[in-house]
């Protein structure tokens, strides 16, 4: 957090994901850029190297005020804070892909900080949300604290066959290797699998199951201040 001495600025803001661009500097003001590269070796040869950019646990820090988001006063910071990444991470492919539409029913894949995140904003934009776990024991807290609508449990072969075809688009934010076949199963036609989640190894994408039914597979991580300042 930081404090600004402008007569005509919010006196609390926070600094949200940024990184320096081509030229050095902290100059992102589009509604979404890429971030920098992820740190798995055979991802990061391909990428060119950038610098990082520290202050995460700082008590004060000197930023470009293009990067600086105003905190409402009827936001305490416990809640702002999680808004700021995995709340933006979700938020912004929601938005992006068209999945933020009333009546639409939406799957959440891993129910760990974006999937609480990303269950709370669908309910919030009027969503039928499923959440999908490796885990019964989520159950509980998926339908009852956050307000998911249903729950699958991806080891469990009747429940998603029973959910084939049901779903116009799915989060998936698991990081460990995993099939994304059997997400692809549970979308409508020309619904879509949006990867917010990054599994070490390589992903399997067989082309069968992606032209059948006309499916999309995309992606996104984090996503611009514009977003972050929508409200």
């Amino acid at each position: 957090m930081a404090s600004m001495d402008h007569d005509n600025e919010h006196p609390v803001a926070a600094y949200g994901y940024a990184s320096k661009d081509s030229s050095g500097h902290l100059s992102r003001r589009s509604a979404y850029q890429p971030p920098p590269p992820p740190p798995y070796p055979h991802l990061r040869q391909q990428q060119p190297r950038r610098d990082h950019v520290y202050g995460g646990y700082s008590n004060f820090m000197v930023c470009d005020e293009h990067f600086i988001i105003s905190i409402p006063d009827n936001l305490p910071f416990n809640g702002a804070a999680p808004l700021l990444c995995a709340g933006i991470s979700v938020y912004s492919p929601l938005k992006y892909y068209g999945l933020d539409k009333p009546g639409m029913h939406v799957g959440v894949v891993g129910l760990g900080g974006l999937g609480h995140m990303a269950v709370k904003f669908a309910k919030a934009m009027g969503l039928r949300v499923t959440v999908i776990s490796t885990s019964p024991s989520k159950k509980a807290e998926a339908m009852e604290r956050l307000g998911a609508d249903d729950f699958l449990v991806s080891g469990d072969t009747k429940q998603m066959q029973g959910a084939m075809g049901t779903m116009d688009g799915i989060i998936d934010r698991v990081s460990a290797t995993h099939s994304i076949v059997p997400l692809l199963a549970l979308d409508k036609t020309n619904g879509k699998v949006v990867l917010v989640g990054l599994p070490e190894k390589l992903l399997e994408l067989p082309a069968f199951p992606v032209i059948m039914g006309r499916k999309l597979v995309g992606g996104s991580c984090i996503g611009g201040n514009k977003e972050t300042r929508r409200r």
